[in-house]
Formats: C-alpha cells, sequence, structure tokens
C-alpha cells in the first residue's frame, strides 16, 4: 500500500496526526505590527469505512480557509498541490476535500481486493492531513502542514512542511529572503546545533542526542523552515536527516549566529537588533 501513500501525499500538497490536530475555525489573528487583520476559518472531512471484518480505514483532512486574502497567486502557493483550483472559497475547499477522500477510499478497495482477505488479525489503517496556522508576527504568516498515515506495518509515516508568506509583498519567503549566508556555513551551524532540542529517544544511560542517530554526513539547509524572535528553525521530518526513532527533528539558528548576512528589510521588519 505504500504507492497509496505515496499518491495522496501528492495530491495532498506532497507534505502532510501521529500529532495533535488543533482547530482554527472562525479565529482572527493579530498583532500590534499587522496592518491588515488576517481572518481565519477552516473546513474539514472526517469518514472512516470498514473494507471487511479486517480492515477498517479512518480519513481525516483540513483546509484552513483565508477570506480576508484575495490574491490568487498567494493563494495558489498556500495551497500548491491544488493549482487546479479556480477559486480557494469555503465551497470549493469543502468540496475538494470531499473528492480527495472519496478517492482515497476507492483506491483503498481497489488495491487490497487481492490481499485483504488474507489479513491475520483485524487493523485500522488512517490517511490525515493538516493545516495548522502556527503564527502571524510582523505579516509573516507560518503555516505547518502535516501529514500521518498507517497502513500495516510497524509504525505509520508522518511528515511536516513548513511554509511561511511575505503578507505584505504576496508570496513565499524564501530562505534567500532572510540570509546570505552560505550553504556551507549554515551546514555547519546545523552540526553545531543538533543537540539543542532534546532528542524524542532514550536509553538505559538517559537521553540519546540527536546527532547520535543521523543517517547523514552534512545536514542540509532545507527550506523547511520557519522563525521567531530568537532563532531561524529548520525542520526536518523522520528519515530524513536521523533514524526514524529520533522523530522529526527541528534545528535552532539564532540571529547571533546569522549576524552580518542578514537581509536588512527582513531585520528592520522583525526588528533583530
Amino acid at each position: 500500500m505504500k504507492n497509496i501513500f505515496v499518491s495522496f501525499t501528492l495530491s495532498l500538497f506532497f507534505i502532510f496526526s501521529a500529532c495533535k490536530k488543533t482547530e482554527n475555525k472562525n479565529n482572527t489573528i493579530s498583532n500590534i505590527d499587522t496592518v491588515q487583520t488576517l481572518v481565519v476559518d477552516s473546513v474539514q472531512v472526517n469518514d472512516s469505512i470498514k473494507i471487511n471484518d479486517s480492515l477498517s480505514v479512518k480519513y481525516f483532512s483540513k483546509y484552513l480557509v483565508f477570506p480576508s486574502i484575495k490574491d490568487k497567486k498567494l493563494l495558489d502557493s498556500v495551497y500548491w498541490g491544488n493549482k487546479g483550483m479556480k477559486d480557494y472559497s469555503k465551497q470549493s475547499l469543502q468540496n475538494l476535500l470531499q473528492k480527495e477522500k472519496n478517492d482515497y477510499f476507492l483506491a483503498v478497495k481497489n488495491e487490497s481486493k487481492d490481499w485483504v482477505s488474507n489479513i491475520g488479525f483485524a487493523q485500522t489503517w488512517n490517511s490525515d492531513f493538516s493545516m495548522n496556522l502556527k503564527s502571524n508576527v510582523n505579516d509573516y504568516m507560518h503555516i505547518q502542514y502535516l501529514t500521518s498515515s498507517y497502513e500495516g506495518g510497524a509504525h505509520g509515516n508522518y511528515s511536516f512542511s513548513e511554509r511561511v508568506f511575505d503578507l505584505k509583498n504576496l508570496r513565499k519567503l524564501e530562505l534567500k529572503d532572510i540570509t546570505t549566508m552560505s550553504s556551507k556555513k549554515l551546514e555547519e551551524l546545523l552540526m553545531k546545533n543538533i543537540n539543542k532540542v532534546p532528542s524524542e529517544t532514550t536509553d538505559s544511560d538517559g537521553e540519546v542526542k540527536n546527532s547520535e542517530m543521523l543517517l547523514v554526513e552534512i545536514i542540509p539547509a532545507t527550506e523547511n523552515f520557519y522563525f521567531d524572535n530568537k532563532n531561524l528553525y529548520f525542520h526536518y521530518s523522520p528519515y530524513e536527516i536521523a533514524a526514524y526513532a529520533a522523530g522529526d527533528i527541528v534545528i535552532p539558528v539564532s540571529w547571533d549566529e546569522l549576524k552580518g548576512t542578514l537581509n536588512p528589510q527582513f531585520k528592520e521588519r522583525m526588528k533583530i537588533k
């Protein structure tokens, strides 16, 4: 069933709990630095089917809705896996969720016909996706896209995508908009800071360091980033740089460590000293 997970992950923005799901329905998020109020709504679908006595499948998906954002190009970037959409109204997104759910259930039914009767014990599979608004600071809107699934085996799969959108300039923010530091220098900082956030794994002697779980010799400076008033954070999903047991890993790089390389406009807007 690996192909089902990959196929529908692609249709859901190629990113998408084994983690928490939070609702942002009819929320209004604002701060003193925001020129305009960001209105946030959401749509979701939550359903399940029973394939046979041994297999049930659950499906959950949630999209955020931004009625106050009118720029089509920006919205195309927010919902970048669905570029065929004519509009991103609440009804259109609700219709899309229903279609994706129905397509997924149909695919599971079709692809499981030859072997589902051979499942030796009852199990429940799941496919979950959620968009969560993490912050809106100085008109930098941070959305986290989370996908997870379980389709048999020892454990499920999950992954994160962090995307920051510049609401003043109406586009997705890129790493080059923040810092001019070379990839090599950033890689050195990422390796240096990898143990600053505790690992999710422990052993008999105590906590295991993230660096002890690495699968790579060089940690790339990914575009999967976000930030606050203290640090720039790089987020890595399981298996991306470390073993599954390490979980997802977030590596902070402080603004002080990036001193001299920060984009002047970004630095001024974020009030970084």
